[in-house]
């Protein structure tokens, strides 16, 4: 199994713009969202077990999960949210298993949104923790994602909170200042992650 970190941080932390440079660098990324939405695309098993949970108004036209109405239901209701993840996690958890399993790349980052909620990190040899200040955060998917700030602090609201991330992190990249010194910060971990995989 290759070395592996788990890359995780809050809404709208740049979990994204720091994994790319990462891959820039080398790094087999594993993007644990990505996994998910392949898993409730059209005709995959999950859907089903889905739809047989929350019926077919969670399902689009052609089969795959509406993302949309799914995560309104999911950050309502936490018997919901829970719900949903016992049919997702066990699944995504394999994948990564298997991708893990295969990696050529000296070392592996498996970015997990909620890598610190779910407490699952035991596949991991060090945490990554990308931080920034919660005004930055919320300031950063209304612009992406166009949603209302109440709502961007609703989604903050269901996830570890800031000292509870940082509390787990072996490392941490503040992402508070421009991509050059993010370059800076992810190159210097490179080095230091190359080292430890030996």
């Amino acid at each position: 199994m290759a070395f592996t970190v788990g890359l995780t941080g809050g809404i709208g932390s740049g979990k994204s713009t720091i994994s790319d440079l990462f891959s820039a660098l080398g790094a087999d990324i594993i993007d644990t969202d990505e996994i998910a939405r392949a898993l409730t695309g059209s005709g995959q098993p999950a859907v089903q077990k889905i739809k047989e949970q929350f019926g077919s108004e969670v399902v689009q036209g052609d089969g795959a999960l509406d993302r949309e109405r799914m995560r309104a239901l999911a950050f309502s209701d936490p018997s919901a949210r829970e719900t949903l993840q016992n049919i997702l996690h066990p699944l995504i958890r394999e994948e990564v298993q298997s991708r893990l399993s295969r990696t050529k790349a000296p070392y592996a980052i498996v970015v997990v949104p909620l890598l610190v909620e779910s407490r699952g990190y035991k596949f991991a040899d060090r945490i990554l923790v990308v931080d920034c200040s919660e005004e930055q955060q919320v300031e950063r998917v209304m612009h992406r994602s166009g949603l209302a700030e109440k709502q961007v602090k609703a989604i903050m609201a269901t996830q570890a909170s800031r000292s509870d991330r940082l509390a787990a992190a072996n490392d941490v990249i503040s992402n508070d200042s421009g991509i050059a010194e993010l370059r800076a910060k992810v190159g210097q971990l490179h080095q230091k992650y190359l080292t430890l995989a030996r």
